[in-house]
């Protein structure tokens, strides 16, 4: 019998850890209009709009019949998504917005496999049908970075401070909200100079000065972008929140006050992916991460260059801003799944974010096989070889760190808290 229950328990244990990132439940409803189901509603309201368009509008023109085609049924799957699809981890500021992410990806999935079941020339038509003005763009065109290298004066470097400069350091401090952890975000931003040096003879972007690379790259957008994000990760980490209902609140300025922390996360958990007893699969679940990251930036250049895509076009910034959407869940999901010893599987967003880059990668080896067939098998197994070697040094280094030297770096339980409690509207803050 106590077999019986403990197999029981455990068994609650591990659905209780699976829905908790697969379908966070929302606590504490004030506004129940806005957490319960509306689904009759939403279907009359949707009928209704589809039969007004369907009807209403010129049909005459072929193209836009094909628009409006693909965005009603893009409508309805979020409709369904809303309905029927998990939230993720995340609540805020509504489940709802993190179940129509949730869809989103799943249809970007089923483009990118779509397209995989494509020849070239098709893909091609279909981004042209996009984007008639890629007909003039070429991949010869693109900006170069790697010329005249010894000429390096204030304007040169300041001439490579453009908008991906600030792209890099925007997405560093993304990355560093993201992962929390020096070490690992300092592992991936080293060695992606490395897998560009490795990659330089199949992308001619790639090919940079060596002070673009190590002071401008390295240095400045990547370090000043984690450093940042950690810093922002540190601050919310300080503070504890009380939520107040907005109704509870009788002032109008507090009442906009509380609608607008809606937007900002409902608590922060100190992430700890390393500790002293974690064992060998964390460690290869950690090398796995930094693999997979490496992966996915590849990714996005190897799109650009296979289909001739300018760096500024918007089908390139808008997969950029889809994907990094898609990986916040993404990305706690895992972290829950290597560190909580009760959760036995990955989140589902976690998996459909898997099959992407997966079918990403096969996307760039099918339909740029001419560009592939010049890779050099030395500087792929070399590389291989560093990111396994560097990733295992990097995990087993912090391990270590975390056993011998991190409990004299720490502070005192509640050093420095800052408790927060919004009650009518007013933050009142105690310093603890």
């Amino acid at each position: 019998m106590k077999s019986a229950h403990s197999k029981d328990t455990m068994a609650r244990e591990r659905h209780d850890s699976f829905c908790t990132i697969n379908e966070k439940p929302v606590d504490d409803i004030s506004l129940q209009f806005f957490y319960n189901p509306h689904t009759i509603t939403l279907l009359l309201i949707s009928i209704a709009a589809l039969i007004y368009f369907a009807f209403v509008r010129d049909t005459d023109n072929l193209e836009n019949n094909i628009w409006s085609g693909l965005l009603c049924c893009g409508f309805f799957f979020m409709i369904i998504s809303v309905l029927a699809f998990p939230n993720g981890p995340f609540i805020r500021p509504h489940p709802a917005i993190w179940r129509m992410v949730f869809g989103t990806s799943v249809l970007y999935l089923m483009f990118c496999l779509f397209i995989l079941f494509q020849n070239y020339q098709t893909v091609k038509s279909i981004i042209l049908w996009l984007d008639p003005s890629l007909s003039e763009f070429h991949i010869d065109m693109d900006k170069e970075y790697g010329v005249n290298c010894s000429d390096i004066t204030l304007d040169r470097l300041w001439s490579h401070v453009d908008v991906f400069a600030v792209g890099h350091f925007l997405g560093w401090l993304f990355k560093a909200v993201l992962i929390r952890h020096m070490g690992i975000l300092w592992a991936i931003s080293c060695m992606w100079e490395i897998t560009e040096l490795a990659f330089a003879h199949l992308l001619p972007n790639f090919i940079e000065c060596w002070w673009d690379a190590l002071i401008l790259d390295v240095l400045v957008c990547n370090g000043l972008g984690i450093w940042c994000g950690l810093k922002i990760c540190k601050m919310l980490e300080m503070r504890e929140y009380t939520w107040v209902g907005i109704k509870k609140i009788h002032t109008t300025t507090g009442k906009i006050k509380r609608a607008v922390l809606q937007f900002t996360p409902e608590s922060w958990t100190s992430v700890r992916w390393l500790d002293p007893q974690c064992s060998y699969m964390r460690i290869i679940s950690l090398c796995q991460l930094v693999l997979f990251w490496q992966t996915s930036e590849l990714n996005t250049f190897f799109l650009k260059h296979v289909f001739e895509l300018p760096a500024s076009h918007f089908l390139v910034s808008g997969r950029l801003v889809l994907i990094g959407v898609i990986v916040a869940p993404s990305v706690r999901q895992y972290y829950c799944y290597v560190t909580d010893t009760s959760c036995k599987r990955v989140g589902t967003q976690c998996w459909v974010y898997g099959c992407i880059m997966v079918a990403e990668a096969l996307i760039c080896i099918k339909h740029g096989r001419e560009l592939f067939e010049q890779t050099q098998i030395v500087n792929m197994i070399v590389w291989l070889l560093i990111m396994v070697i560097v990733s295992v040094g990097v995990v087993i280094t912090c391990v270590l760190y975390n056993k011998y030297y991190a409990k004299k770096a720490e502070a005192g339980p509640g050093k420095g808290k800052t408790k927060i409690r919004f009650q009518n509207g007013q933050g009142e803050k105690k310093n603890e």
